[in-house]
């Protein structure tokens, strides 16, 4: 697993990806305002490997999720450090020093603030920032069907070629209805290991995407999807129980819990 330090949370001025917008509406005789972000729409595409009888996902650090999870852990992480100041120093210590300290840091930060400023915080593992996802890409050419975009998106994660008529679309709906707004539209795609090819470099990229490309065998999925220790998207999920309902007789294999 990778390291991450030297992590830095600055305001975004501008990016490539996201806009911000505010929008001023009425809303029944009500003024109401909304903060969100404008950004493409994308295709995720479901991919049930026929020969291994296993669904391809794509594991991935999004730093998004790692700074809440590091966010989350800083009020324990005080707390512990407070706790263990206290019992580095006996409270009848603390009270024969004090006035000596006193004389000698006056109008300065004592020693054990100093250290606190100094020193970087405790940092949660890169496992902390990992989720299991689809195989997922941004529509960002406009001129292409999203069909194609699949195929590409596919080819490029999980190093599968598949026809682009081998591709059949589930369902398309809203994802972060309350920051973006966007549509995401769901393939799902068959494939086997003679489709397998390996990743290719998309065009303009300099190297291979990040993601480690991981199967779930159909026996494990729903458990795999109900499960909570597992950080996971909704479409991972949705997806999943699809295919349960529409595709899991067919290959006659129990996707029970």
């Amino acid at each position: 697993m990778d390291q991450i330090n030297n992590i830095q949370v600055v305001p975004c001025t501008s990016s490539n990806h996201l806009k911000p917008f505010r929008v001023h509406y009425s809303q029944n005789g009500t003024k109401k305002s909304w903060d969100f972000m404008r950004t493409h729409e994308s295709v995720s595409i479901l991919i049930f490997n026929t020969t291994s009888h296993c669904f391809v996902l794509v594991k991935q650090f999004r730093p998004a999720v790692y700074v809440c999870e590091w966010e989350k852990s800083k009020p324990k992480q005080a707390e512990e450090e407070k706790k263990k100041e206290g019992e580095e120093v006996a409270p009848e210590e603390q009270t024969e020093k004090q006035p000596a300290e006193e004389a000698e840091g006056e109008g300065q930060g004592t020693g054990a603030e100093t250290r606190e400023t100094g020193s970087a915080p405790d940092l949660p593992p890169a496992s902390a920032g990992v989720t299991y996802e689809l195989c997922a890409g941004p529509v960002d050419k406009p001129d292409l069907p999203l069909e194609e975009v699949a195929r590409q998106g596919v080819l490029q994660e999980c190093g599968y070629d598949v026809p682009v008529a081998k591709l059949r679309k589930i369902t398309s709906y809203r994802s972060g209805v309350g920051v973006t707004g966007a549509k995401q539209t769901l393939f799902y795609a068959e494939v086997s290991e003679e489709n397998h090819v390996g990743v290719a470099v998309a065009e303009g990229e300099a190297e291979l995407r990040e993601g480690e490309v991981v199967k779930v065998p159909l026996h494990e999925a729903m458990t795999f999807a109900y499960d909570e220790s597992i950080p996971k998207t909704m479409a991972v999920i949705f997806s999943f129980v699809w295919f349960h309902n529409n595709m899991s007789p067919k290959y006659k294999i129990s996707t029970n819990v």
